[in-house]
């Protein structure tokens, strides 16, 4: 499957469509799920054109995960929260919706979550979400 530049995360890393980010950097950009599966749901995707963790260059992964690790912690102590799913879906048989590489971080335990992408979150809370995180960073 070839990289297509025009899918929403692609959009995002340019600027072209708006996210609530928390941390950006030349490499890795992290920023709010707007769906999503509990509170403080964060997306943490490298910059470079991968669809799969496996189309992802061994560097790039690598430190993609570092910052992953980076913000998780950050989550961790902004949001006051006992566990961290992180989750990462490479291809659609296995549910991955957007076409590039990310890892998803959902502050919860397992028998918390609910279904990915199944209602638009508030906005407003995500915000504030957003701002106790950076601020942890």
């Amino acid at each position: 499957m070839v990289y297509d530049d025009q899918n929403i995360f692609a959009r995002i890393i340019r600027n072209e469509l708006p996210a609530i980010k928390i941390y950006e950097d030349d490499h890795v950009l992290a920023f709010m799920d707007i769906m999503p599966q509990a509170e403080g749901h964060t997306l943490v995707i490298p910059k470079s054109p991968a669809i799969t963790l496996l189309d992802l260059a061994p560097e790039a992964a690598a430190y993609t995960i570092q910052i992953v690790q980076k913000v998780a912690k950050a989550m961790e102590q902004a949001l006051e929260v006992k566990g961290i799913v992180l989750m990462q879906l490479s291809g659609a048989a296995a549910g991955q919706t957007v076409p590039h590489v990310h890892f998803h971080l959902i502050p919860s335990s397992i028998h918390e979550l609910g279904k990915h992408a199944l209602h638009m979150g508030d906005q407003e809370k995500i915000k504030v979400l957003a701002e106790k995180i950076k601020a942890a960073l």
